[in-house]
């Protein structure tokens, strides 16, 4: 845990390398040392066909979803860190949002094969 979903439109990807955004997320989580990085999942989704308030600026959003159990000032953290990480990779102009969202535990289940 977490699981950091990087949602972005493909448009992203003239200016930004893929990598260098992952690496820039996962590396976000781990400078919040809230989690050990071997529990870290760092993915991401490209948009081709979206529309952005009356027009179509790039963006880039990512959902980090962790176990519940953080409290707000933790949370609040882990997403101002992850923003600020992004805007040192971003080229404007690019809307960026971090969403930080819990996971209820009751109805979490892991294993691996």
């Amino acid at each position: 845990m977490p699981h950091c979903i990087v949602e972005y439109s493909k448009n992203i990807e003239k200016e930004l390398s893929l990598e260098s955004l992952i690496k820039c997320v996962h590396q976000g989580a781990v400078d919040s040392e809230l989690f050990e990085e071997a529990s870290i999942k760092t993915r991401a989704i490209a948009f081709e066909y979206y529309q952005t308030g009356a027009g179509d600026m790039p963006f880039i959003h990512v959902n980090v979803k962790i176990l519940q159990g953080r409290n707000h000032q933790q949370k609040k953290m882990l997403s101002e860190m992850m923003l600020n990480s992004l805007t040192k990779i971003a080229r404007s102009p690019v809307s960026l949002t971090v969403e930080v969202v819990d996971i209820e535990k009751v109805s979490y289940r892991k294993t691996i094969l």
